[in-house]
């Protein structure tokens, strides 16, 4: 996949609505690529996309399984006041950004809107002036009549942000849901790589749901199609504004992170470093002691246990409309996921160890 080829599925698919819950529309959007690159394709009761490559060793194949999580954050009507709607969250979000951000409301059919906030000589004399916007006292506007708005939208629809990706700089993208569709896009570098490339073990790509929430996705897939590894690859924190802690984030362009912690087998942490060093990507080690954050969580944890990966894409300003990532980080993790899949043999698994 060239640049050109992976801006347009990145502008493609970082535009499309997917909350937790709601994933459909981006799913739609990752089948057709996956499907051209993988021998099964399928949707799990969940509403996971699994895609399955064939390796070429003897049967039974041992499978690694690439998890990405394709729902992001968004919102939900919780109640509907006139021609207005109020709105809950879904993930965990900074309500600071949300003011004047242009919205869909996913209706009977879908409505434009913005995310209102009353101007501060409006608000009630005793709320300090200087505090940050509460999301209780944010409305989304349609501009439709309260008849109109009464008739297509209910308690319940989704809230997704709308404004389009845009191009930054030579290799930079921004805009809603890279959280983490960037994975998505690593993935799919990785199925193109081992186009041309001899893998013995079965590879299951896929895209989860419901991860912002429950990590529900990786849980239910991960149990059904049973993996002896399983790699998370998830968006990180990036470094960039000054004044942010140096320990909690990465250079963009520096290529992926390698994950460190609880959730991460330390076999598997050696094996990526040996892959990335001698495949000349740069890479940096993240530190995770407790919780990942990441689909990681749930796929250790499944059956008797799955040596597990975490991957890490870094990406500015997460869990917000602008989000911003380096497309070389995005290569560099598809091209190291490639390179590790193809050094498995049939006795990896004999040979990885928790020391």
């Amino acid at each position: 996949m060239d640049r050109k080829e992976l801006v347009a599925f990145a502008k493609e698919l970082f535009s499309a609505a997917g909350i937790s819950g709601h994933e459909q529309p981006a799913r739609d959007v990752v089948r057709p690529r996956w499907e051209a690159l993988v021998d099964e394709i399928e949707v799990s009761r969940l509403g996971s996309l699994h895609a399955l490559r064939h390796g070429r060793g003897p049967t039974p194949r041992p499978r690694v399984m690439l998890a990405a999580h394709v729902d992001v954050i968004g919102l939900m009507v919780k109640q509907v006041v006139g021609s207005f709607l109020r709105v809950s969250e879904i993930g965990v979000m900074d309500s600071r950004v949300l003011p004047g951000q242009p919205v869909v409301v996913h209706g009977r059919r879908d409505l434009p809107g913005v995310i209102a906030h009353p101007p501060i000589p409006l608000l009630a004399p005793d709320r300090p002036a200087k505090s940050a916007p509460r999301l209780e006292e944010m409305f989304v506007d349609t501009g439709l009549s309260a008849t109109e708005v009464g008739r297509l939208a209910r308690v319940g629809d989704a809230v997704s942000f709308s404004q389009p990706p845009i191009e930054l700089g030579d290799s930079r993208l921004s805009g809603r849901g890279l959280d983490d569709r960037v994975g998505i896009l690593a993935i799919t570098i990785c199925l193109n790589e081992l186009q041309h490339l001899a893998q013995v073990w079965e590879v299951a790509a896929v895209a989860t749901v419901n991860e912002e929430i429950t990590y529900g996705g990786a849980h239910t897939s991960a149990f059904s199609l049973r993996p002896e590894l399983a790699v998370a690859v998830d968006a990180t924190h990036a470094s960039g504004l000054p004044g942010l802690p140096e320990f909690k984030v990465f250079p963009m362009g520096g290529g992926p992170t390698i994950g460190m912690g609880s959730d991460i087998h330390p076999g598997l942490v050696r094996t990526f470093e040996a892959a990335a060093k001698a495949a000349e990507i740069p890479y940096a080690l993240e530190v995770m002691p407790a919780n990942s954050g990441t689909d990681a969580r749930a796929m250790q944890a499944t059956r008797e246990g799955v040596p597990t990966m975490v991957l890490g894409i870094p990406v500015r300003y997460m869990h917000s409309p602008v989000e911003v990532v380096d497309l070389a980080d995005v290569e560099r993790t598809g091209r190291l996921l490639a390179a590790v899949i193809a050094s498995l043999d049939d006795d990896f698994i004999q040979r990885l160890v928790w020391e």
